[in-house]
């Protein structure tokens, strides 16, 4: 059996909540700005929940033309906007000859809801469906997001898109990485897309009490591990890594920002929407990652935790670290970035990804906000209110997603 190949990331790409470009979000995030504020997408006059981290001032013109933007859904024209970014970072030129060794792997939970929700009330409206754009099918469905990706980029490898909730960039993630480690192709355009912040998204996950209803105090409303949590924000945006070979990365001499060495996935076989108890199935999730990259739990510096914010989350993923991490589970450092974004559901590890790529490359673990008064059962450093410099060698995220599916990915500092 060959020896797996090693894979680095070259380029990055972000339009999140907290602006366009990857500049932006990772500025936001080592300030600990919040990017929570009123809804302004559609009337949340009889909405419990008020408040989401939308991306505020997108214009989609500046990326593709009027013609595109009619055959885009939301979460379509974010991820092309940020594979874009991504792109250009990475300084990769598409060759004819490269092209079919490079995949477009990407992690959407909802898909196209803005444009569903659209389409079903003008034809209710108009009592036809033979005002149904032929457009529709193609805006809705999640692969059209790495599948625009691939025309715009000349990317002839692999192109689909991973659905795990909200694991399912994280996911993507590992897809290409396996692809990459086992020689199926030399790059992958990955991440992840969401654009859930309309009536059906809101109104869904108020139905079953998933949100917070903080709406006097919408910079505050997010806030992990923290007692006075009652739900998650939902955000908004797309994320993209440009994972490569190393020795292709290395030949074309690209910037490498650090290494991702491993990548592990499990399932709770527990409950629709609520993690097993103690977090037996993170546990062995991040125990498989940990093992993939070929380390010890007491050699991981910085965990990029899930930490939605919700009342059963926080505590049992604390429980699940403490139950990975042992007694080094008192000096491991841990932030939620979701203090800052919102969740951005299938999008969600895309973006995390991103700050665990910038904090390795900054050594800066950005913090969780709204840090007050921690919840007795959520015992961990989890760098409250200010980011902290720091030495990362190798830093996790952790993705746990309704249907009790999860996954973690290990980032680790470049060496040649």
């Amino acid at each position: 059996m060959r020896d797996k190949r090693r894979v680095v990331i070259t380029g990055l790409g972000a339009v999140s909540p907290l602006g366009l470009d990857v500049e932006s979000l990772w500025a936001g995030l080592v300030a600990g700005k919040s990017g929570i504020d009123y809804i302004t997408h559609f009337d949340t006059e009889h909405f419990a929940t008020k408040i989401a981290g939308e991306v505020k001032g997108f214009d989609p013109l500046n990326y593709v033309s009027k013609r595109e933007v009619r055959q885009m859904d939301r979460f379509i024209q974010l991820a092309v906007a940020a594979a874009d970014e991504a792109m250009k970072d990475s300084g990769l030129t598409v060759t004819d000859e490269l092209a079919p060794r490079v995949a477009s792997i990407f992690g959407v939970g909802v898909g196209g809801l803005e444009s569903m929700e659209i389409t079903y009330e003008k034809m209710m409206e108009l009592g036809t469906p033979k005002r149904i754009t032929p457009y529709f099918i193609p805006m809705m469905i999640s692969n059209l997001a790495p599948g625009h990706i691939s025309m715009r980029h000349n990317l002839k490898g692999p192109s689909y898109t991973v659905t795990s909730a909200c694991a399912s960039a994280t996911h993507a993630a590992g897809d290409a990485f396996r692809m990459i480690q086992d020689g199926t192709v030399d790059v992958a355009v990955t991440g992840g897309a969401e654009a859930a912040i309309t009536s059906l998204g809101i109104g869904g996950f108020n139905a079953i009490k998933a949100l917070s209803t903080r709406n006097d105090e919408p910079q505050k409303a997010s806030r992990p591990f923290e007692k006075d949590r009652d739900g998650f924000i939902m955000g908004e945006g797309a994320g993209v890594v440009v994972m490569e070979e190393l020795e292709h990365a290395k030949a074309r001499g690209a910037k490498i920002y650090a290494e991702m060495t491993g990548y592990g996935a499990s399932a709770d076989a527990n409950h629709i929407t609520q993690p097993a108890p103690g977090g037996e199935g993170a546990i062995r999730c991040m125990n498989l990652c940990i093992k993939d990259a070929g380390i010890q739990p007491s050699d991981v510096d910085y965990v990029n935790a899930h930490g939605t914010s919700t009342p059963i989350n926080d505590p049992l993923e604390t429980e699940a670290m403490i139950g990975v991490f042992g007694e080094h589970a008192n000096t491991i450092a841990v932030s939620s970035t979701k203090s800052m974004t919102g969740h951005l559901l299938g999008a969600a590890g895309a973006i995390e990804a991103i700050a665990l790529a910038k904090a390795i490359e900054k050594q800066i673990a950005p913090p969780t906000i709204n840090m007050e008064t921690p919840d007795e059962r959520c015992t961990l450093d989890y760098i409250p209110n200010t980011a902290r410099e720091m030495k990362i060698v190798n830093a996790m995220s952790n993705s746990l997603g309704f249907g009790g599916t999860n996954a973690t990915i290990m980032f680790a500092k470049y060496e040649g």
